[in-house]
């Protein structure tokens, strides 16, 4: 028996979205809308009567299956190309005029190496010389001074700000350098709460030696994290380890699974762990990596109620769309590019490299490495365009850093469960993670000395991680569909 291996619509929806969405901003979208349309208009004309032109059963099937890729094509093009239109700045006045602008702290300011911040600031309205005013709309990023950045961070996001300065245009476009800070109204009750637990752990970690890679680990924040180590990590092609995924997302719904299996059933742990995850997403704020494993493990949980297929491939074209719509503007940011790139390999290179070395080598270190393998080879092409550069040292690396870094990770929320509970048992706790983090150290300060790969062009490295993932996922689907061939009888 032959079985065909036949990719859900939806996945066609993503692609074209995909398309036409990063199409926008390469100038290579070369596909007239009215063709596009045109061919979907004749299909559907042609799956609608299929006994005009077929009467053989299986062909109306094909047509109709036909009909509903193209209307997938179709939705996720036009999907793509709506978000991919950048919502426009409104100053309201010209730029050299204003002096001021009134709006709200849209995110959490991030402390840059060189000193200040930066954050974006949703706005109403700008001020100008000689007592202008005039309302405006979209967001902007504002360049802080160091000095006003704690007290930026004491309100947190939410807060109304009036900010005094200049508007500045640089390569990522228009910009806002702040010169004084005045808050006007402090941030809703909720975000406050946010504020206040963020702080928490903040001043619960800042002082140990290891605080800034567990706050790098735990919320996203970079602010206390030694820049050699962050350096470190860089150089030796882990520093995805450091971005906020769906690896962090597993260790915490990982632990409360179980915590609450047993309790009160898989079920019933799922929704509470999916609730937990989201409100972990919206503690650790706008990192737009974690919100696609957030969205993702959403999903998979409504498929393990059995609301959802059970497709990994289904699951991740949606996570991508949901996205794409409730986040347009995040596609656009290289984390994001590099965390799907990542997740997509790991779901299809991963597992024909997997498929095939298995049996060969241990699960323990098969599953790693072909998960690491298939992350780099999907995301080459992108790492070489916009770092310059190639890391294989992280393939590696990735498989001895990244158990020690889930240990790291496990410890430190133990830490903050036990700390008001047994506080007598979190001095140990304390010199367990000092030992992993010099551990962790030495190993990343060894991977980091590997020199990468440097990359001029990176078309012919995306020509090769395409060729090559072409090669493994047909002799992954030559190996299934043989091993599908021949049915034992039972």
């Amino acid at each position: 028996m032959m079985v065909r291996l036949k990719p859900p619509p939806i996945a066609f929806t993503a692609l074209a979205g995909a398309v036409s969405y990063y199409g926008r901003f390469t100038d290579w979208l070369w596909i007239p809308e009215f063709c596009l349309i045109t061919l979907v208009s004749l299909i559907t004309v042609a799956a609608q009567s299929p006994a005009l032109f077929w009467t053989d059963p299986i062909r109306r099937r094909r047509v109709r299956q036909a009909h509903c890729y193209s209307i997938a094509l179709f939705l996720g093009f036009n999907l793509g190309l709506g978000a991919g239109v950048p919502q426009p700045v409104r100053l309201g006045l010209l730029e050299n005029q204003i002096t001021g602008l009134y709006g709200i702290l849209q995110e959490d300011p991030r402390t840059l190496s060189y000193g200040g911040g930066i954050g974006r600031i949703l706005l109403q309205n700008v001020s100008g010389r000689a007592g202008l005013r005039a309302s405006a709309g979209g967001s902007i990023p504002a360049v802080f001074l160091e000095g006003s950045i704690p007290r930026l961070k004491e309100f947190g996001r939410g807060s109304t700000v009036y900010v005094e300065g200049a508007v500045f245009s640089s390569e990522q476009g228009l910009r806002f350098r702040v010169h004084a800070v005045h808050i006007l109204e402090p941030s809703p009750a909720l975000e406050r709460f946010r504020t206040r637990v963020r702080l928490y752990l903040i001043q619960r970690f800042s002082a140990a030696s290891w605080g800034g890679l567990a706050l790098a680990l735990l919320l996203g924040v970079r602010d206390t994290l030694d820049s050699v180590l962050a350096q470190a990590y860089q150089a030796a092609g882990c520093s995805h380890i450091l971005a906020l995924s769906g690896m962090h997302l597993a260790i915490i719904a990982g632990g409360i699974g179980f915590l609450l299996k047993k309790l009160l059933g898989i079920k019933a742990a799922g929704i509470i762990s999916a609730v937990c995850i989201l409100g972990y997403g919206y503690l650790a704020g706008n990192l737009p990596s974690l919100h696609r494993a957030v969205i993702m493990y959403i999903l998979g949980t409504l498929a393990v109620l059995e609301v959802l297929p059970k497709q990994p491939v289904s699951l991740f074209a949606l996570t991508f769309l949901i996205q794409l719509c409730l986040q347009p503007e995040s596609g656009r940011g290289i984390s994001c590019i590099l965390s799907y790139l990542s997740l997509g390999g790991i779901l299809f290179i991963g597992k024909a490299i997997h498929d095939c070395i298995c049996g060969t080598l241990p699960e323990t270190i098969a599953q790693p490495l072909s998960a690491s393998l298939g992350a780099f080879i999907a995301a080459a092409g992108a790492t070489a365009a916009f770092f310059g550069v190639l890391r294989p040292i992280g393939i590696l690396a990735g498989l001895i850093v990244m158990p020690l870094t889930t240990l790291f990770m496990v410890c430190a929320l133990i830490l903050l469960v036990l700390d008001g509970i047994l506080p007598c048992i979190t001095p140990f706790l304390e010199v367990f993670l000092s030992f992993i983090y010099a551990i962790l150290k030495q190993l990343i300060s060894l991977g980091a000395l590997v020199p990468g790969i440097s990359v001029d062009d990176p078309v012919p490295v995306l020509a090769s991680a395409l060729g090559l993932s072409a090669v493994c996922i047909a002799v992954w689907v030559r190996q299934h569909l043989l091993r599908r061939k021949f049915v034992p009888f039972d």
